[in-house]
């Protein structure tokens, strides 16, 4: 008399159940050659234009990775060590966040890689889970702390992150970073005459007129502090920034904010300095913005509502 084995313990049973996990799931040899995929895997892989295949066995995953890192992929590198590293023994365990963006989709996954054990053979399970809503969320609330919270631009933390990594950048490329910081003259008097809440309103539209010059991604439009706000362009020189920065000041000035009682004029003006440097490895990035503070004094110093700025070594304004 012979018992039939329990559904659940069948092959195909077992497939059904790894082929219904969210997760994709691909097992390799220690050579990288695949031996397995599950459904999600495949069903990725054709929705996404993957290679067509008569069997995943064509496949190595390890020359996969390789073939990311030499497409310029950072996390291709760092998937194909830590791989190699579980493979060799070095770690029980491997996991990577890494980016898979989509033409019209922003995603990430994390990556795991356990060793599997199979009689006589050492397998490798590599899952990724999609893990978007997660990194999406994050990144909501990085944003959010990177923001000022009155006028809603980048705050000084985003700032001092933004410039750290322009000036880097500028270094390798060496490529000019020109800064320009902006103080609204007078703003003291400006408060004392009508009010505080007047004050905030003001600092708002002067943020949003100087964001409007902030287009590209190697440029910033900042809240220093106070009264005071920053502009950062990357891969620009003083002769090109220049007439933008003067287009700025322009703007704040016509939006004809009242500030009657300043001794400079009955409206709204701001003084700025204006500071260029090719970064080398010698220098910091705060040494840009040491010099644009200084330039600025100078502007406050000439009589306010100008540019301040260094010409052949000499100061220079623009009114």
């Amino acid at each position: 008399m012979t018992t039939d084995c329990s559904p659940v313990d069948s092959p195909a049973f077992l497939k059904q159940v790894i082929d219904s996990l969210t997760e994709h799931i691909v097992v390799i040899r220690n050579d990288g050659g695949i031996v397995f995929v599950n459904r999600p895997w495949v069903d990725f892989c054709c929705q996404n234009e993957g290679p067509e295949l008569t069997s995943w066995a064509e496949v190595n995953y390890l020359d996969v990775c390789r073939q990311a890192t030499e497409a310029g992929e950072d996390f291709g590198l760092q998937a194909l060590e830590g791989i190699k590293k579980v493979i060799d023994g070095k770690k029980e365990l491997f996991y990577l966040e890494y980016p898979c963006h989509s033409p019209s989709q922003l995603r990430w996954f994390m990556m795991r890689v356990t060793p599997l054990h199979l009689r006589e053979t050492s397998l490798y399970v590599i899952s990724h889970q999609n893990i978007t809503e997660r990194k999406l969320a994050e990144e909501e609330v990085r944003k959010r702390t990177r923001l000022d919270g009155l006028t809603g631009i980048a705050n000084r933390r985003h700032l001092d992150e933004f410039l750290q990594g322009e000036w880097r950048r500028a270094v390798r490329h060496e490529q000019p970073v020109t800064l320009a910081m902006f103080d609204i003259d007078h703003f003291k008097m400006f408060n004392d005459t009508y009010g505080h809440q007047a004050g905030d309103d003001c600092l708002i539209q002067v943020a949003r007129v100087l964001n409007q010059f902030s287009q590209r991604p190697e440029d910033l439009c900042a809240r220093y502090g106070g009264e005071e706000f920053v502009l950062v362009f990357g891969n620009t020189d003083q002769k090109q920034a220049l007439p933008l920065v003067a287009k700025a000041m322009d703007a704040v000035r016509a939006l004809g904010i009242p500030n009657e009682k300043a001794p400079t004029q009955p409206t709204l003006t701001i003084s700025v300095g204006l500071a260029t440097v090719t970064p080398d490895r010698e220098r910091a990035a705060s040494d840009l913005v040491g010099e644009a503070d200084r330039l600025l004094y100078q502007a406050k110093e000439q009589g306010r509502n100008r540019i301040v700025y260094r010409h052949q070594g000499q100061l220079a304004s623009l009114t």
